[in-house]
């Protein structure tokens, strides 16, 4: 690889999640300073992982389950 860049598996390996995710958050343009060659993508050695935005904190489990108050006219 080029000098100071690293591969997704490398860096999926670094982060300990999977390379689909890099690959995802290449896409994406969530990593800073990523450029493509070819259809390989050369990540910066010195990259920051985002953060995750996923929700956490259980607010939407089980909101299928959660009643609905109806309202009689």
């Amino acid at each position: 690889m080029i000098e100071g860049y690293i591969t997704v598996t490398e860096l999926a390996k670094k982060w300990g999640i999977t390379v689909r995710t890099v690959q995802t958050m290449c896409s994406e343009g969530r990593i800073p300073g990523v450029t493509k060659f070819g259809n390989a993508w050369a990540i910066p050695s010195d990259a920051i992982k985002p953060t995750d935005g996923r929700i956490t904190t259980g607010e939407y489990k089980d909101w299928r389950k959660k009643k609905v108050k109806k309202i009689k006219k």
